[in-house]
């Protein structure tokens, strides 16, 4: 059995490292972004928001397959989120058993607000990296996001 740290090992166990307090913090930050949606949302439904937001109408199917998540989790996202007035839902007109799920209006007034505030934070914190830095690090997270992913 090789010894932890032999061939380039430890740069696995820093990335774990740095990976886990980014996670810590990005989990405290959705929270606190998906109160200022709406002090109901939970935490992980943030994550709805955004999808839904970059890629406009979808099904709860894709949705769930995107985040890798089991469809009753998904359903009971949803029915939250449709609860509080963010999404609605209409019919699929490529299959009328299905529906497809978007934000309403005020739930992408309230998602926008958020993420703009959101934004300008990154902003200043990052004020002193360079642009290509902040550029690679979203190309490598895009990169890492699609190795792990589902």
């Amino acid at each position: 059995m090789r010894e932890i740290g032999e061939d380039g090992e430890q740069e696995f166990l820093a990335l774990e490292r740095e990976l886990a307090v980014f996670l810590r913090r990005a989990r405290a930050s959705s929270g606190e972004m998906a109160r200022e949606v709406h002090p109901e949302l939970e935490p992980a439904a943030y994550g709805l928001l955004v999808r839904l937001a970059e890629t406009g109408r979808q099904r709860a199917t894709e949705l769930a397959a995107y985040f890798g998540v089991g469809k009753a989790t998904m359903s009971r996202q949803l029915r939250a989120l449709d609860e509080l007035g963010l999404i609605a839902r209409t019919p699929d007109p490529a299959d009328g058993r299905a529906s497809l799920v978007e934000l309403t209006e005020e739930g992408s007034e309230r998602f926008t607000r958020v993420r703009d505030a959101r934004r300008a934070q990154y902003v200043r914190k990052l004020a002193d990296w360079d642009r290509a830095e902040i550029a690679e690090l979203a190309r490598l997270l895009h990169q890492l996001n699609t190795s792990v992913g589902p």
